[in-house]
């Protein structure tokens, strides 16, 4: 009767802990600068603002379903403080990121989607002389090691897959004429730089087997991992991170953009 008790007392402390997230249902949805949202934002039915810590909330419906929609700012920290923000005040059931990304992959071009299978760090560990060594993060609480990687929900990867087959994206110009793009699974990898080295995408090819790189999706995965809030992070290629990078993608990012944001309607409003 005793450990009773004390059994229901534990689970009644951790119900009310501010801690433990009770999800509702809605769908969050970032993006992390404005044209990775423009289209987003057209297509939301009914939008409120809610104005959090500085951060703008935009409620509404999209393509039928219930979201919270933020745009995160460029860069790790951003994409964490905006991630954790919205996990606490809307308990939104899943997250899925919109937005464009360097193509690490050499079968890639700009215009491409990758639907992300697992999202990691590229540049969190020690440089040296030698390379680079990478290092996984840790639980802040228990200093338990996260994953290297954090995988993004399954039945989501394999929801955006399934929908990408069926849709109409914007066709991408190339030297070979109008190409539909491309749309595969892959890993992507997050660190605070912008990418524009043949050498670097190399080594994330051969070191992470890595499909993209950008800045913000990993730390997108690790607050929704601690949290236990499933995630999906969709990305379209601006550009090949090489020398080119820079002029790719002031061509080819509203393209990459709006097809991301193409997928991204279609797997909220998958039911």
């Amino acid at each position: 009767m005793k450990k009773l008790l004390i059994s229901l007392l534990l689970s009644s402390l951790l119900l009310s802990s501010p801690y433990v997230v009770a999800a509702q249902d809605i769908t969050g949805v970032l993006g992390a600068f404005p044209p990775e949202l423009v289209l987003l934002q057209k297509k939301m039915e009914n939008p409120k603002d809610t104005v959090i810590s500085n951060v703008r909330f935009t409620k509404g419906k999209l393509n039928g379903r219930a979201v919270v929609l933020a745009q995160t700012g460029v860069g790790k920290v951003n994409a964490a403080i905006t991630t954790t923000l919205m996990i606490q005040h809307f308990k939104p059931r899943e997250i899925v990121f919109s937005g464009i990304a360097g193509g690490v992959d050499p079968a890639l071009s700009p215009g491409d989607i990758v639907i992300g299978t697992q999202v990691g760090y590229h540049d969190f560990g020690a440089l040296s002389d030698d390379g680079m060594k990478y290092w996984a993060t840790k639980n802040p609480f228990t200093q338990k090691e996260n994953p290297a990687f954090f995988s993004c929900d399954s039945a989501l990867v394999q929801k955006a897959m399934a929908v990408s087959k069926g849709l109409k994206f914007t066709k991408v110009n190339r030297d070979e004429g109008n190409v539909a793009p491309a749309v595969k699974k892959g890993i992507i990898v997050t660190g605070d730089v912008f990418v524009s080295s043949e050498i670097v995408t190399k080594r994330l090819m051969k070191d992470l087997n890595a499909a993209a790189t950008e800045m913000e999706g990993a730390a997108i995965a690790q607050a929704c991992y601690l949290q236990n809030v499933p995630f999906l992070i969709i990305r379209s290629l601006s550009d090949k991170a090489n020398h080119k990078a820079k002029a790719d993608m002031d061509t080819f990012y509203e393209i990459a953009a709006e097809n991301a944001a193409t997928l991204v309607m279609a797997v909220v409003g998958e039911k």
